[in-house]
């Protein structure tokens, strides 16, 4: 394997150089599969779907693993199930989440009626800002974050609530946090880790995100039911109850870090799709028109949208598809590590190397793609006007660790989308120059701040 440890610099240069554009410009050298040290460890970077596949898929459980001495695993204690490594202890919880979430009505009518009574609450301030301009951003994560707040905690929160902006605020300062040069400084010099460094910033937060879902799993044990869960908190309760003194990796301590990653899961991505997606609409004004033409049509005589309707609205749901795509949220996916001796396009990679899966270069990658650098519907659809997912499409990755918010996610984007394009039109205010399309690197890929024009459609 093609070892380029004289580029580590310019790759850790994040400020300077995005490390996808880094890992693009290394891959053209040394092939699609390289190595080389981060702070004196071994890292194999992926790039292209090929790799992807083999390793993700075709050899899942070698690839399945997580690094466990990462400054992010010591912030969250090494409980949650994203970081958590391989083994019977994550499958459990893995296993657990899903059911659970099933069974609170992910892909069914029950959870498009959570979706759709938020959106009622996402209309109003953009009702009250037509004709003006306004930043969505905060609305857009406070609405993701209330929709994954109704499944966790049986309750969402008022905008401008201060439990919500507190948990907003914290997650946001350890997203960069954990993006920036100080916790790189922590990962590759462990004898700085006790200094008061800034990196300590992300400790303290972390402390007061806990206390503050211990406070809601306190309440819910003076208040349920044994045996009629009202949420995820309470289901998992329920579990422990079952459960006992048994020995299983089920805990309360477990619990206040679950709901937290899966709450920072279900929110992030999702905002940040939505800012995306609404940047290129309002910079498209062809593609949005395009789409509340095909809305109005399927929509004509309904009260609202339906999760259903997705079939009979291909270019609708090539767009919110392409939104993703685009957005590329978690670019360099969640590093994984290997559990096993094992090997990946022919190169052996030794059992605990790091991998960085480098999603970016699937989402993009030339021949994948009948557009891959650009903003455009047609690379969902075929030559009939059909939807059409290609088999590039990863934005949550791929194999056993993909992402546990799929449907909700999917389900979220389309319903919102959707039913904003079909009450509103969305213009880039004159006064606020040119687009710029830049993204900003963080613990998830967001665009730059901006200004969302709202006006009113007519009938």
């Amino acid at each position: 394997m093609k070892l380029c440890n004289s580029e580590l610099y310019q790759f850790s240069r994040l400020e300077r150089f995005p490390p996808t554009s880094c890992a693009a410009l290394l891959a053209k050298r040394y092939g699609n599969v390289f190595s080389l040290y981060i702070g004196g460890r071994p890292a194999v970077i992926l790039n292209g779907l090929e790799s992807m596949k083999e390793a993700l898929v075709t050899r899942a459980a070698d690839f399945a693993g997580r690094p466990q001495d990462l400054m992010i695993n010591h912030v969250t204690e090494g409980k949650g199930v994203i970081l958590v490594d391989y083994g019977s202890n994550w499958k459990e919880h893995r296993r657990f989440a899903l059911m659970t979430l099933k069974n609170f009505g992910l892909g069914k009518q029950s959870m498009e009626e959570r979706i759709l009574g938020e959106i009622s609450h996402l209309i109003a301030p953009l009702a009250k800002n037509v004709g003006k301009s306004m930043n969505p951003q905060v609305l857009f994560h406070n609405a993701a974050s209330n929709i994954i707040c109704l499944v966790l905690f049986g309750s969402r929160y008022d905008y401008n609530d201060e439990f919500l902006k507190t948990f907003v605020r914290l997650y946001t300062e350890n997203a960069k946090i954990a993006n920036g040069p100080w916790a790189m400084l922590y990962d590759t010099l462990p004898m700085l880790r006790h200094l008061p460094l800034p990196f300590q910033k992300a400790f303290q937060n972390a402390i007061c995100c806990r206390q503050m879902s211990l406070g809601l799993v306190t309440q819910h044990k003076e208040t349920r039911i044994p045996g009629a869960p009202r949420d995820f908190i309470d289901s998992y309760l329920d579990e422990l109850d079952k459960r006992g003194e048994d020995g299983s990796s089920f805990s309360e301590a477990q619990l206040i870090m679950y709901v937290l990653d899966l709450h920072f899961a279900g929110t992030d991505t999702t905002s940040n799709t939505l800012l995306t997606a609404f940047l290129y609409l309002m910079t498209h004004p062809e593609i949005q028109e395009r789409c509340q033409q095909e809305i109005d049509t399927v929509l004509e005589g309904k009260e609202h949208a339906s999760f259903e309707d997705r079939h009979r609205m291909p270019y609708t749901q090539a767009v919110t598809h392409e939104s993703q795509r685009i957005a590329n949220t978690v670019p360099l996916s969640v590093f994984h590590s290997t559990t096993r001796d094992t090997e990946v396009m022919g190169y052996s990679i030794p059992k605990g190397t790091l991998i960085i899966p480098n999603l970016t270069s699937v989402l993009s990658e030339e021949g994948q793609w009948k557009f891959p650098h650009e903003f455009n519907p047609l690379n969902f659809l075929n030559e009939q006007g059909e939807f059409e997912k290609p088999e590039a499409f990863m934005p949550f990755s791929a194999g056993p660790r993909m992402c546990l918010g799929e449907g909700l996610a999917r389900m979220e984007l389309f319903l919102i989308m959707v039913t904003l394009l079909r009450r509103f039109k969305f213009v880039w205010p004159e006064d606020a120059g040119e687009p710029d399309y830049t993204p900003v690197f963080g613990v998830t890929l967001s665009p730059k701040p901006y200004r969302l024009g709202v006006r009113l459609r007519g009938n």
